[in-house]
């Protein structure tokens, strides 16, 4: 199955005087990496955020923001007056110098660290957030995935495109080849035939014929064309495969570039090293964009 590794997601809650913001985006990753934000009174939720995401994905880097927005008191940070305190304590007992004052502001003293805390949760309201958010995430994750499969299809198409392309210039190659074999043999005829009258000298036939051959098999590139194909086959079944197939596209893309390579080392014809030029390229093509498939 083609789907991206690029998509967006969002959900919006309301509960309790309190309003829940949700976006999830993710792009495209070789594993699976996560980046999760959440508000500092949710942040013992974050593992179980996590584990939630990678029931849903199998690769790309997902950004995972939560926003809360309170518009009643039971949101309001708790200040800690003992903390407080034991600041002003301290300020109290510092040795300034002659004539210099300390002055204390009051939201200066409030950002000092312990200060303002978050409302302590009990267990049966820690379910109820849980409930809420796991219930955003899917439907943001729902969404996601949506836009990931719609634009897998768009991918689907460009890699189909490829491989056809591919498969009709290795056609190109395996119809020409065997002329490449016989315009070498017809040229060492002529060769040893201007020797033969220029110098008079006799040439084995067997010696001629065991040239050709030579040639031949270093330039037979029937197995590599072969193997291509297979590999364009396999390519286009895991692009349908129910299962997503990212990485085992990703493998068949390197293989296809080692076939390529092997027919341009044995080719010793300037028609086929043009098409295995066009090859590589509608490769890389395909290695570019099988990146951003899940």
């Amino acid at each position: 199955m083609i789907q991206s590794m690029t998509g967006y997601g969002a959900a919006h809650h309301t509960e309790n005087g309190v309003d829940y913001a949700l976006e999830v985006r993710s792009l495209n990753n070789r594993y699976f990496k996560t980046s999760i934000k959440l508000p500092e009174s949710m942040q013992s939720l974050e593992p179980e955020v996590e584990k939630l995401l990678r029931s849903r994905l199998q690769r790309g880097s997902v950004t995972y923001v939560m926003r809360l927005r309170s518009s009643g008191a039971s949101g309001a940070y708790a200040i800690n007056a003992d903390v407080v305190a034991h600041y002003l304590s301290q300020i109290q007992d510092l040795k300034l110098p002659a004539g210099v004052e300390a002055r204390v502001e009051l939201a200066s003293l409030l950002s000092m660290p312990g200060v303002c805390q978050a409302p302590e949760q009990d267990d049966d309201s820690r379910a109820a957030i849980w409930a809420i958010v796991e219930r955003m995430t899917g439907e943001a994750l729902d969404k996601l995935t949506a836009m990931r499969r719609a634009e897998g299809q768009a991918l689907r198409s460009d890699l189909l495109s490829q491989c056809d392309r591919i498969r009709e210039l290795a056609t190109e190659v395996a119809t020409r080849a065997p002329t490449v074999i016989q315009e070498y043999q017809q040229k060492l005829r002529d060769r040893v035939a201007k020797l033969v009258a220029d110098a008079k000298i006799e040439v084995d036939r067997e010696s001629l014929i065991r040239e050709v051959a030579i040639y031949a098999d270093r330039c037979d590139v029937n197995e590599e064309i072969t193997r291509l194909a297979s590999h364009l086959v396999q390519f286009a079944k895991f692009c349908d495969s129910p299962e997503l197939a990212g990485r085992k596209l990703d493998f068949l893309t390197q293989e296809m570039l080692r076939e390529a390579n092997t027919i341009g080392s044995k080719s010793n014809d300037a028609f086929i090293a043009a098409r295995v030029v066009e090859i590589k390229g509608s490769i890389d093509r395909l290695k570019e964009q099988v990146q951003n498939v899940e």
